[in-house]
C-alpha cells in the first residue's frame, strides 16, 4: 500500500477502511482530487467566487508553507477563529499537512471564553477573521501565555493572505499516522468550562464515508449547503469533508443564518443537500407563510444538533415535499452516529445506528437497560476521540474501553429506532449549540440586582428548547417585567447570542440539596 492512502472496500456492510502506515489526511482529501482529475472542478461556491480543486491544493500547500516560515514545531496548535470562507478550508488542510493542528473555534464567544481557549490549547499561532477582532484582540492582549503569532486573515496590513501569497505551493506532507492527533474541537462541560477534544486523522475519514456516504449517500453530484457553520463539529462535516471526501461542491456563507438568506443561497447556489438545526426550519417554516422559496434544486434535507420534533418534520414535508433526516452527533464523536436515511425514517425518532457504529443504552451501573427502557446512551467507533486535552479524569470519566458516554437518554424503540429523552445532565441545547447553565447563571448573579439564579430548559412553541430562568433578587420589591428586560439585555450583551433566558421567574427560594446544590430537575418538573 502506498504512503497516504485509504482503502474504501465496498464488498462488506459498513465498508471496510484501511489506512496505510504513513497517512496524512490532507492526501486523500485534498491532494488525491488533483491525480482523479478534478483540477478544474469546482470545490467551493460563495458569493466570493468560486475555487477550484486545482486552486485549493495550491492554496492548501501555501498556507502550510506560510505557517512553516513562522518556525512553528510538529503539533504545535493553530487556533481558528475564521468565518466559513475558504480562507478556513487553506488553513485547517494546510496546518495538517505541514504536520501542525488545527484548532477551530466558535465563532460567537466572548473574550473570556477565547482567552480560556488560548491559554488552555497552548497554542503557537492565532489567525481570526476581522469580524471578530473585538472579542479576540481582547483575548489575545489578556492570555498569559498567548501565541506568539496572532494574525488576522485579511486586512490592508501584513495578513494571513499576504502570507499565503507570498508562500510556494508545493509541499510534502508530514509523515502521520492513521490514529496520530490531528485537530482539535472544543466542547463544553456541565460546568461550562470548554473541554478540548483530540480527534486523529482517521476520524474524519470514518465520518465521511459511514454517514456523508453510506447514509446520506452523498455522491460527486451532490452540492452541499450547511447553515450550521464550519467550527461545528456537524458543519465541519457537512460543509467541508463531505463534499471533499466524494469529489462534490460546497456552498459557504459567512453570514449569519436566517430564513432569508437561506433561501437566497440556495436559489442562488441550487444545492442538493441542505443541512440545518430544528429552530432554524421552524423558522424557515414560519417565513413561507408570507413567500414561496425556491426550493427545487434540493433532494434531502439534513438535521442534527437537538431533536428535531415530528410536527415539524411533517409540516416541512407537507410544506416542500422535502424529507428531513434527523440525527444526532457529538463533538467528541465528530459527526451523526445515529440517523435516519431516506430508506428508513420515523418522525420524532433519531434514526437508527450508523454504519461502523455500536451503542448501548444502559443503567447508571452501566448495565444494559431492558430494551425499550429508557438508559444513558454509549457509542463506540472510529471517529470518537482519544481524550479531552490535559483532563485525564474527565477522559476516564467519558471513555470505557472503547466506548464514550454521550450524556443523553435513549431508548430504542420496537423498530429498532432510537428516541431521545433529553439529556442525562443539565445541558441545554439551544439551537444546535451546547449552553451550560452555570454560565448563565453567573452572568445573572453578577448583576447588582439579582442574589441567586437558575437555569432550565423550557420548550417553546415549536417545542425548542430555550434556557429559562428562576431568579432571587437582593430586593423582592423590584421584580417587575422591567427588570426581566434588563437581565434579559444583560445576559445579550454579556453572553454569546444564543444563550439569554427567555422567560424570567422571580421566585422567593430555589430547590436545593442538603449540600447546597440546586436542584434544576424540579425546577424542570
Amino acid at each position: 500500500m502506498k504512503d497516504n492512502t485509504v482503502t474504501v472496500d465496498i464488498s462488506n456492510s459498513p465498508a471496510e477502511l484501511t489506512f496505510a502506515a504513513n497517512f496524512n489526511v490532507a492526501v486523500p482529501f485534498i491532494d488525491r482530487h488533483l491525480g482523479e482529475g478534478r483540477g478544474g472542478k469546482v470545490a467551493i461556491r460563495s458569493a466570493d467566487g468560486d475555487i477550484t480543486y486545482g486552486e485549493l491544493a495550491a492554496n492548501v500547500n501555501r498556507a502550510g508553507n506560510a505557517l512553516t516560515a513562522l518556525g512553528l514545531s510538529a503539533g504545535d496548535r493553530v487556533v481558528m477563529a475564521i468565518k466559513d470562507c475558504s480562507a478556513f478550508f487553506y488553513i485547517f488542510w494546510g496546518a495538517i499537512k505541514a504536520g501542525y493542528v488545527p484548532v477551530p473555534v466558535n465563532t460567537l464567544l466572548r473574550a473570556n471564553d477565547y482567552r480560556f481557549i488560548l491559554e488552555n490549547s497552548g497554542c503557537a499561532a492565532a489567525i481570526y477573521s476581522p469580524e471578530f477582532a473585538a472579542e479576540v484582540e481582547p483575548a489575545l492582549d489578556a492570555a498569559d501565555p498567548g501565541p506568539a503569532h496572532r494574525i488576522i486573515t485579511e486586512d490592508n496590513g501584513e495578513s494571513f493572505a499576504a502570507l499565503i501569497d507570498a508562500a510556494p505551493d508545493n509541499l510534502d506532507a508530514a509523515p502521520a499516522r492513521a490514529d496520530d492527533d490531528c485537530f482539535w474541537l472544543y466542547t463544553s462541560g456541565s460546568t461550562g468550562t470548554p473541554k478540548g477534544g483530540v480527534h486523529a486523522h482517521r476520524d474524519m475519514v470514518v465520518s465521511s464515508q459511514y454517514y456523508g456516504v453510506e447514509t446520506l449517500g452523498a455522491t460527486e453530484a451532490d452540492i452541499h449547503f450547511s447553515a450550521a457553520k464550519l467550527f461545528f463539529a456537524y458543519g465541519l462535516g457537512n460543509a467541508m469533508t463531505f463534499p471533499l471526501w466524494t469529489g462534490g461542491q460546497a456552498v459557504l456563507f459567512g453570514g449569519r443564518p436566517t430564513p432569508d438568506t437561506m433561501f437566497e443561497t440556495i436559489a442562488a447556489f441550487r444545492p442538493t443537500i441542505f443541512y440545518g438545526v430544528p429552530t432554524l426550519y421552524g423558522a424557515q417554516l414560519h417565513a413561507m407563510e408570507d413567500k414561496s422559496p425556491d426550493l427545487s434544486s434540493l433532494r434531502v434535507c439534513v438535521s442534527a444538533g437537538e431533536p428535531l420534533p415530528a410536527s415539524i418534520f411533517e409540516r416541512w414535508r407537507a410544506a416542500t415535499g422535502l424529507t428531513i433526516l434527523d440525527g444526532i452527533g457529538t463533538t467528541e464523536i465528530l459527526h451523526i452516529f445515529i440517523g435516519n436515511s431516506l430508506d428508513h425514517h420515523k418522525p420524532g425518532a433519531s434514526g437508527k445506528l450508523v454504519p461502523g457504529y455500536e451503542a448501548r443504552i444502559v443503567d447508571d451501573d452501566d448495565s444494559p437497560v431492558t430494551p425499550g427502557d429508557i438508559g444513558n446512551l454509549m457509542i463506540r467507533g472510529g471517529s470518537v476521540i482519544s481524550r479531552y486535552w490535559e483532563l485525564p479524569e474527565r477522559t476516564a470519566q467519558a471513555l470505557v474501553e472503547g466506548w464514550i458516554r454521550t450524556g443523553d437518554s435513549y431508548y430504542q424503540d420496537e423498530d429498532g429506532y432510537f428516541v431521545c429523552c433529553g439529556r442525562s445532565d443539565d445541558m441545554l441545547k439551544v439551537g444546535g449549540i451546547w449552553v451550560s447553565p452555570v454560565e448563565i447563571e453567573a452572568q445573572l448573579v453578577a448583576h447588582d440586582a439579582v442574589l441567586e439564579a437558575a437555569i432550565v430548559g423550557r420548550p417553546d412553541d415549536d417545542e425548542m428548547i430555550k434556557p429559562e430562568a428562576y431568579v432571587i433578587l437582593k430586593d423582592p420589591s423590584d421584580a417587575s417585567n422591567a427588570l426581566a428586560d434588563t437581565l434579559r439585555d444583560h445576559c445579550r450583551n454579556n453572553l454569546a447570542p444564543y444563550k439569554y433566558p427567555r422567560w424570567f421567574n422571580f421566585v422567593e427560594e430555589l430547590p436545593k440539596t442538603a449540600t447546597g446544590k440546586i436542584q434544576r430537575f424540579k425546577l424542570r418538573g
